[in-house]
Formats: structure tokens, C-alpha cells, sequence
């Protein structure tokens, strides 16, 4: 017998404007993030986008280096990627992906 899984595929997050898929719900480490338009996720592993420039930002868990990440396609801005954090107890983000509530969407779900 088939199971529902098998059938629909994996749960994923795609891009708000182009749906190029960009996340697995699996990868999902937290859903209480703070993005720059309201919620956002943390995701172990991100997949069909750009990394762009990196800069340090001070963000409202302290100063981090990050960069901000584009869906490869249509190039939207979805969020950022942790690339440093200057404190101890928040270098368990370094190289995880913060990707906007607003600017993902659910697909087989």
C-alpha cells in the first residue's frame, strides 16, 4: 500500500512570487524567529537560491555578520543567512537560513 507522503512528496516552502521551491518543512529548526516583515523561520538547509553580499548587522539577539538570500529564479528577497555571530550563546545560527513567513509559501501539504 501507498502512503499519503509517497504520493504528494515532501513538504516544502516555496518563493511567495515564482513558487521555485526553496526549503523542506523537515528542515525546519524554529518557527519564532523575528524576520524584517514579521515572523520568520529558522531553516538548517535552504535550496534554489543566491547568497548575496555579506555585512554585519546589529539584530535584536546582537551583532551579526549575515547575508541576505534571493530565490534563484525570480530573484525576490527571502530572508538572510547567518554567516557569523559575535556572541557565545548564539553561534548554534552560524551558517543556518532565516527565511521570511510573508515571502514563503506551503506547497504539498
Amino acid at each position: 500500500m501507498v502512503s499519503m507522503a509517497e504520493l504528494v512528496g515532501p513538504r516544502l516552502y516555496s518563493c511567495c512570487n515564482c513558487r521555485t521551491h526553496v526549503a523542506l518543512h523537515d528542515d525546519v529548526i524554529s518557527k519564532s524567529f523575528q524576520g524584517k516583515n514579521g515572523r520568520a523561520f529558522l531553516f538548517s538547509h535552504t535550496m534554489n537560491i543566491m547568497v548575496g553580499r555579506k555585512e554585519d548587522r546589529q539584530l535584536m539577539t546582537g551583532l551579526h555578520t549575515v547575508a541576505d538570500v534571493y530565490c534563484l529564479d525570480c530573484r525576490e528577497v527571502l530572508g538572510w543567512k547567518y554567516e557569523r555571530a559575535y556572541e557565545e550563546t548564539q553561534k548554534y545560527k552560524e551558517g543556518k537560513f532565516i527565511l521570511e513567513k510573508s515571502k514563503i509559501v506551503k506547497e504539498n501539504w
